[in-house]
């Protein structure tokens, strides 16, 4: 195995900063999906970042083009290194160029445009991830096998059952790891011809077919000349890698059995979230060995008044006077007033603290934060929101989905928009 040194010489990271995030929409109307916020003080590309750091990786590049003002303010106050390292997380965005008037068409074009950008990195490996997925990798192994194997591509996978499996790319994968072949979302009928050898543990739950996470290490090379071959070609799932099957080269599965979410879909993204506040969350936030790294902020604790709170996370510089709060997550510097009950929500919390007088005076256009006796469930509330005092938010299946300027019923959840504004005495969803 390399060591850690050696490899973070030899490869680069490059996360992929997502398109427009329409199944995360509206949460995605004003900024990108990885900068999208999750587990109470954390944005989804902290993930990807911190596993490469985690992992030993500290070259890295964001490509960023849709919504991305926040993002880039984010990485650039987030991720600063020791003037004397060599290491970096720099974003790259979208732009046009004499021979190139086009954005990012998609996830190869972004990175074939890209390169240019890296063009004297002596990198021999090229790491690509997703902006927007949810799981802890050690990449140093991942990129140690690649190296072992001779790989010209390396793809990690995920075992998955037949009812996932027509969701994904899917690869049929010999005993050895080689990849021989590949298959982009595949109909229910043609399943029995696409699984892999899995073993007797993960045939015995159903999990024989191996699924692509999107995330690739190409050797450089490589990369470089299957861009420039299929100059056409805009991504990689559909395009690049069923082509690098085509020209038989060596395509190598990691397999990873633990804990992934692809947390594209709004009701994903909000089920993966209060499984944090769980007993037993898949995905943990207090792991030292994978530790979730982001923006460092100077807070004071949070303040409680007699609230019960129960499998809840509660970011820092939070003031809660709430009777109860149940299965959430309260992001940083949330203002809930007396009497308010929440249950299964995330409330993403304020850039911001109102100032005291605002408080005090309960002016409803200008604090951000709860009112007194609300009931609020099945419910994400974002950032720089006020709701008024005796409010009902209650979200349900039976809901039909729909769209107002201050909120969104979509799957079951309401959302309130960033900055929105709700009336005292507004009841929105079921009714009690």
């Amino acid at each position: 195995m390399q060591s850690t040194k050696d490899i973070n010489d030899k490869c680069v990271s490059i996360i992929l900063g997502g398109g427009v995030g329409s199944r995360l929409y509206p949460l995605t109307k004003e900024r990108s999906k990885p900068a999208v916020p999750i587990g109470g003080k954390y944005r989804l590309i902290d993930i990807p970042i911190s596993n490469c750091l985690n992992s030993g990786l500290r070259r890295i590049y964001v490509l960023t083009q849709y919504n991305s003002a926040s993002l880039n303010k984010h990485i650039k106050n987030t991720f600063n290194f020791d003037r004397f390292s060599s290491a970096f997380v720099d974003v790259l965005a979208a732009e046009q160029t004499k021979g190139n008037y086009k954005w990012f068409q998609g996830t190869a074009d972004a990175v074939r445009q890209s390169l240019r950008n890296i063009k004297n990195d002596d990198a021999e490996y090229i790491l690509i991830l997703s902006g927007d997925q949810l799981y802890h990798m050690d990449f140093e192994e991942f990129i140690g096998r690649h190296i072992a194997y001779k790989a010209d591509v390396s793809i990690a996978t995920i075992p998955c059952n037949a009812k996932q499996a027509p969701a994904f790319g899917i690869m049929k994968v010999a005993a050895d790891g080689k990849i021989n072949d590949f298959i982009e979302k595949p109909a229910t009928e043609l399943l029995p011809k696409w699984e892999s050898e899995v073993g007797d543990e993960l045939k015995g739950q159903g999990r024989n077919y191996l699924a692509s996470m999107g995330i690739y290490i190409f050797s450089r090379k490589v990369l470089e000349d299957m861009l420039d071959k299929y100059e056409d070609a805009i991504d990689f799932g559909k395009e690049i890698i069923p082509n690098s099957l085509t020209d038989n080269l060596n395509v190598q599965a990691y397999k990873y059995d633990g804990y992934w979410e692809d947390v594209g879909d709004i009701k994903d993204y909000f089920d993966a979230n209060l499984e944090m506040a769980g007993d037993d969350p898949r995905f943990t936030l207090f792991d030292k060995n994978n530790t979730v790294l982001t923006r460092g902020r100077m807070l004071p604790p949070s303040k409680f008044f007699g609230v019960r709170v129960t499998r809840s996370l509660i970011a820092e510089g939070s003031i809660i006077y709430a009777d109860e709060i149940t299965n959430s997550i309260i992001g940083i510097r949330s203002w809930i007033g007396k009497g308010t009950k929440i249950d299964s929500c995330y409330v993403i919390g304020n850039d911001l603290y109102p100032t005291l007088d605002k408080i005090m005076t309960k002016d409803i256009n200008n604090l951000k934060g709860i009112g007194d006796n609300c009931v609020i469930k099945n419910a994400i509330i974002d950032k720089h929101v006020s709701v008024g005092d005796n409010c009902q938010i209650i979200g349900d299946d039976s809901l039909e989905d729909m769209e107002t300027d201050d909120y969104v019923i979509t799957k079951g959840l309401i959302v309130i928009n960033k900055n929105s504004v709700i009336p005292a005495g507004t009841k929105i969803g079921l009714a009690i």
